[in-house]
């Protein structure tokens, strides 16, 4: 575990150069060690960096409040969105990584749509397993050509299908590439979705992997 920059987080150094780094954002009630197998599945070789949130609910690490369920603190989501901006910036200095993807799921992903409403620079691309509108607001910067992939679950209790499909729109018409997939699954995550995410940073290739000198 690291301590010294503004996240507690894990860092795990790529073993593939051709690899992406990826920032993995957990969901409520899990930490810095939650993400890194799914990351070492969906990316094997890459540079895990793999921060934990620094809101506690009832006990349970979360990137940012909530008021209730599904209805965010929309003051407090951007104060945390550019709070982590700050540690990304912070982390590429002391590990010598460019712009990672985002690998959130659920609250990390609602976080990683933040980044990409407020602060898009700060991420090569996002992967957002089970995300909702993270800002009622919508997009205020341009995320021209920034690939992202929405994964939702077809039966999931938490996010609206609407809420999802909202977030596809909002980041399309911020210049954003996204893909939506719609899963037969709920708000837990499946094989199909660590498929879908595989095949997905396979096809964004060298967009968002550091060139080779």
């Amino acid at each position: 575990m690291e301590n010294a920059l503004s996240f507690v987080h894990r860092f795990e150094p790529a073993a593939r150069g051709d690899a992406p780094t990826l920032l993995l954002l957990h969901g409520t009630g899990g930490n810095e060690d939650d993400l890194l197998p799914l990351g070492q599945m969906i990316a094997p070789g890459a540079a895990l960096l793999s921060p934990r949130g620094q809101v506690l609910e009832h006990g349970m690490p979360r990137f940012f409040r909530r008021l209730a369920e599904g209805v965010f603190d929309e003051a407090d989501v951007r104060r945390r969105a550019l709070d982590l901006a700050t540690f990304i910036e912070e982390a590429k200095a002391r590990y010598g990584i460019p712009a990672p993807v985002a690998l959130g799921y659920s609250n990390g992903a609602n976080i990683a749509a933040a980044l990409l409403y407020l602060k898009p620079e700060a991420l090569g691309g996002a992967l957002l397993l089970r995300a909702m509108v993270p800002l009622a607001s919508g997009p205020e910067a341009r995320a021209d050509g920034k690939p992202v992939l929405i994964l939702s679950g077809a039966m999931d209790p938490i996010v609206p299908a609407a809420n999802a499909g909202q977030l596809a729109s909002a980041l399309g018409g911020a210049g954003a590439a996204v893909a939506h997939k719609t899963l037969p699954a709920g708000h837990e995550l499946s094989q199909a979705d660590i498929r879908a995410a595989r095949d997905w940073l396979a096809s964004i290739g060298q967009s968002v992997t550091p060139a080779m000198t």
